[in-house]
């Protein structure tokens, strides 16, 4: 069996809908450019306010992803 090696990255997303549409574009950009995506762990979640309201969320995750070689 061969060992493996991982990268992470650390990306931000955003929405003003939800954390779990924050992970998903973040998750979405990066599969574009990256391959192997493996895994991710929310770190950071935030947002900012407009009108006593949540306006957008902000969400930092680590994605991780498989080293080829």
């Amino acid at each position: 069996m061969k060992d493996h090696v991982y990268k992470l990255i650390e990306l931000t997303g955003t929405s003003p809908t939800s954390i779990e549409d924050a992970v998903g574009k973040a998750l979405q950009r990066a599969h574009k450019t990256i391959k192997n995506l493996c895994w991710f762990e929310v770190v950071e979640t935030r947002g900012s306010i407009e009108k006593g309201k949540v306006h957008r969320w902000q969400v930092t995750i680590k994605v991780g992803f498989g080293v080829e070689g």
